[in-house]
């Protein structure tokens, strides 16, 4: 048997900031390579042949007299990929299936977590070479490598394990188990690409799955745990590769392309001008038009183990996501060739669904159903036909979406509820400048609304018991209005939208105000709609709804979407990468909360919010888009908002309540978003509370914690940099502070990005329930005399021109069915758990704990559901509000709460 080599580290008690050598950054569970390969010779090696799955691994120590050590096996999984390790052909596959015959696939490096006691240096690591087992045996999509080692009795705990990749390709590590050791296996949790030594010759260190704060880091492994941070920080210099594991903060200043057109330029968003948080940096070489700007590039860098993997069962996501943005996008705007040609009649848009849109052959057959089977249709000939399928809400109700109760049920109920707030002053007044934008006071008069309530009650009544509510769109949209109208085919207005909370506990729309400010030498304009029972009026109130409608997808997609879970995220990524090491046992609790999100975000900045992108081609604002979610970031957005509890309240949706569930009274009793959104953040709440306060037993710890502090600080004041001194942010002393910041920062990647994106197909799809455009003004504001003759005679081709052309529906319908889509890989909240929370028994208890809530939630949410007294979820024709559901089967569903920011 070969008898491993030792390898002796020098010890150091400072953290190093200079490398001898060049170094490539660390991944999640790994990033730091040591440069101390000493060259050793192999006298023998064994292959053993075994099959085995690896709960089944079963190694007992044994100690011989001959022997100097204890024998451990290490077992490594590495995962099979598309395009990697195992299909690579040519000459370097040969080298490396020779280098597998040899026995000589990895070289594995044994860390001991202890000083040597005699000269307080970091004691000899050990050496083995892991050879593939069986030969060509692949166990489910696995392939494993053992390596065998001879382990001195005084060498103590394994703290970490250095990996060489011998062959000429990167493989993606799963994981490694050591088995034989004195006190039972040792997990070591890898999921990372290991490049290999011949593109860097610096090993990968990977931790073993055993959490510490930095205080109570093993003297062993300390200086590797600090050198590790330093590596993924990197330097803040030069161009962003593909292979790179640097993590580290920009501007968005790549959204325009002002070197292709002039047209395409975008202001930098983040900066005193345009508030911002900001994105992964990149690097990439400046634009020659424009130097504030970075070029684009036809990939966007993540560091390596964020982007999407290749490995095999994890494809299916990335494979659709860059099928939609880079074939079916530009394909839809082939075979619908002019962009502005709209619907001739209502039931014309059925056909998207009933016989649907026959698409180009592409160079590969049967493309299009092997990547997007729920889309595509093929038909007689071979050709393909992409036909969308009937949304659940048109499937119950073909006519949900022309009801003004649905209007109202969905604000509470719906893809967005998020908006609406409780009317807490009035009259209803403007803070915009009156010398720009005109009067500031509301059309919308007490007179006019107690007309519409029927003489219940007196507005000042109402306001008093929280009975009406408001979508509030007029002063953000407002000072937007005439750069937006410059561009054309769309338009834009400020609007107001009142509800009355009814008796029976849902709303009832009031009145609609749309406002547009003083332009092209006209006078502000603002016109109030209501409800109505004549023809004029009925066709006017539906108009106005159409663009509310526009209004509110936009909000949606752009901020309590797009701004609110992506956009805010990305920095709580970054810090967490560059400030917590991966023993941390916070870092441990927020990965996979982070999985694939950074990847997710380049491919938006790529193809959705992208000048000429998805949202500036297909929504009422255009290209003005992304500068009001900046405007919305500057004046809307808190961090402690972000907490569910907190939001209800800033919108008066809930007030404290300390004799209610969760301390919160819900303004309207069956809210259902609210109702189940509680019920997941209290789950959410106390999982993070055990998790907490079993690795911080004393709030002194939290204060203490210095990757922690550091961490905090970090993303106030470089993630969010432009939000740094506001005295909103939360303090981190104590237990109770750090447990609502990380339960808060766990909700917007889970529960609150599901309850606005796995609806969107369901309420999007069928557009005229959310049309994503307005494209034209209302006929009332300053119309012609053949304007006003032709809505007189034809409205509903008023409206039909109101609604997305043919292409920016299609296009919109296509985006939305991809993003709502659960892929098979998908991992819910709560359902599979992590192997270092396993590998600890409390914490191992804890999550069951958390995942049986998860369980309970499914059955209180079908009650729900089934209860008739609920106005807002059961009813004819209504479909059930599912999407705060745990657990979901792939596909279209309406529910699923996924760990992270998937899509």
């Amino acid at each position: 048997m070969l008898k491993p080599q030792v390898s002796r580290q020098p010890h150091s008690t400072r953290t190093p900031l200079l490398f001898h050598k060049p170094f490539i950054q660390g991944s999640r569970n790994a990033s730091f390579f040591l440069n101390s390969a000493s060259k050793f010779n192999i006298e023998a090696q064994k292959n053993f042949r075994v099959a085995f799955k690896p709960s089944e691994i079963k190694a007992i120590a044994s100690v011989t007299e001959e022997s100097t050590g204890i024998q451990v096996k290490a077992v490594v999984t590495v995962k099979q990929t598309i395009g990697g390790l195992i299909t690579s052909v040519g000459i370097e596959r040969g080298l490396d299936d020779i280098k597998d015959l040899l026995g000589k696939t990895l070289l594995l490096e044994l860390v001991s977590a202890e000083l040597d006691p005699k000269t307080e240096l970091e004691k000899p690591t050990i050496q083995a070479f892991a050879h593939r087992i069986g030969g060509q045996v692949v166990v489910e999509g696995d392939i494993r490598y053992e390596a065998d080692f001879e382990v001195p009795l005084n060498f103590g705990e394994v703290g970490a394990i250095f990996v060489e990749n011998e062959h000429h390709k990167e493989m993606f590590l799963q994981d490694i188990v050591l088995d034989g050791l004195p006190h039972g296996a040792v997990n070591i949790t890898c999921g990372s690409w290991v490049h290999s030594k011949y593109d860097n010759d610096r090993k990968r260190i990977f931790f073993t799955n055993k959490s510490y704060l930095p205080s109570q880091t093993p003297s062993g492994i300390r200086r590797l745990r600090e050198e590790e941070l330093v590596l993924l920080r990197g330097n803040g210099l030069g161009q962003r590769k593909a292979g790179d594991r640097i993590y580290d903060y920009d501007v968005y200043n790549d959204m325009g392309n002002p070197d292709k057109n002039p047209e395409l330029a975008r202001p930098v968003l983040g900066g005193k001008e345009h508030p911002y948080p900001r994105r992964c940096r990149t690097g990439r070489p400046r634009c020659e038009t424009d130097p504030s700007s970075e070029k684009r590039a036809s990939a966007f860098y993540v560091p390596r183990d964020e982007a999407f993997s290749e490995v095999k069962q994890l494809t299916f996501s990335a494979k659709t996501l860059y099928s939609l943005f880079h074939a079916l996008i530009p394909s839809i705007g082939n075979v619908i060739d002019d962009t502005n040609i709209g619907f001739p009649y209502i039931t014309a848009i059925d056909s998207l669904f009933s016989e649907g849109i026959e698409m180009p052959p592409l160079a590969k057959e049967g493309f299009w159903k092997e990547v997007m089977p729920r889309l595509f249709k093929v038909i007689a000939g071979g050709g393909d036909v992409l036909r969308f399928e009937v949304p659940k809400p048109m499937e119950r109700d073909k006519f949900f979406w022309f009801k003004d109760e649905e209007f109202a049920r969905q604000t509470l109920a719906g893809l967005n509820p998020y908006s609406i707030k409780s009317v807490t002053e009035w009259p209803l007044k403007s803070e915009l400048d009156p010398e720009i934008y005109g009067p500031p006071e509301s059309a919308i008069t007490s007179e006019l609304l107690e007309a519409e309530i029927g003489g219940v009650t007196r507005v000042d009544k109402a306001i008093r018991e929280k009975k009406l509510f408001i979508l509030d769109y007029h002063d953000l949209l407002l000072p937007f209005v005439s750069k937006v109208r410059e561009i054309k085919g769309t338009t834009l207005y400020g609007s107001r939208t009142l509800f009355f909370l009814t008796p029976e506990g849902t709303l009832r729309p009031l009145a609609i105000e749309l406002t547009r400010p003083p332009m092209d030498g006209k006078p502000q304009w603002k016109q109030v709609f209501t409800p109505c029972y004549h023809s004029t009026g009925c066709w006017l109130w539906r108009l106005a709804k159409a663009h509310v409608l526009a209004h509110d997808s936009g909000f949606h997609q752009l901020v309590n979407h797009w701004l609110r879970t992506h956009c805010v995220t990305e920095p709580y990524i970054i810090a967490t990468n560059r400030q917590l090491s991966v023993m941390h046992p916070i870092h441990r609790l927020l990965h996979p909360h982070f999985r694939y999100t950074l990847e997710i975000n380049a491919l938006a900045r790529e193809s959705l919010i992208n000048a000429g992108g998805i949202i500036e081609t297909s929504f009422s604002p255009g290209k003005y888009s992304m500068e009001i979610c900046s405007a919305a970031y500057d004046k809307l957005w808190r961090f402690d908002h972000e907490a569910l509890p907190n939001d209800l309240i800033s919108r008066g949706m809930a007030i404290e309540d300390l004799t209610a569930p969760y301390g919160l009274k819900l303004t309207i009793d069956d809210y259902p978003f609210a109702n189940d959104g509680l019920c997941l953040w209290d789950a959410i709440k106390r999982w993070v509370s055990d998790y907490v306060n079993h690795y911080y037993p004393e709030s002194g710890l939290v204060a203490s914690d210095e990757e922690l502090q550091a961490w905090w600080t970090e993303i106030r004041t470089i993630g969010h940099a432009d939000k740094k001194d506001e005295p909103w942010w939360p303090e981190l002393k104590t237990r109770h502070n750090l447990i609502d910041i990380i339960t808060t920062i766990i909700w917007v990647a889970s529960g609150h990005h599901a309850a606005v994106n796995f609806g969107q197909y369901p309420y999007g799809g069928y557009f005229p329930n959310r049309p994503t455009i307005a494209r034209t003004k209302m006929p009332t504001e300053d119309p012609t005399d053949e304007e006003w003759k032709l809505f007189l005679e034809k409205p509903e081709a008023a409206l039909l021109a109101t609604f997305p052309s043919k292409l920016q529906a299609t296009r919109v319908m296509a985006v939305l069915s991809v993003l709502s889509n659960h892929s098979p890989d998908e991992e819910y909240i709560g359902e599979a758990i992590e192997q270092a929370w396993a590998d600890d028994p409390i914490i191992n208890a804890a999550f069951e704990k958390f995942s049986g809530r998860l369980k309970e939630l499914e059955g209180i949410i079908d009650e729900r559901n089934a209860n008739p007294e609920l106005m807002n979820r059961h009813g004819a024709g209504i479909v059930p509000y599912e999407l705060l559901k745990p657990f979901s089967k792939p596909g279209i569903t309406g529910k699923g709460v996924p760990y992270s920011i998937s899509i």
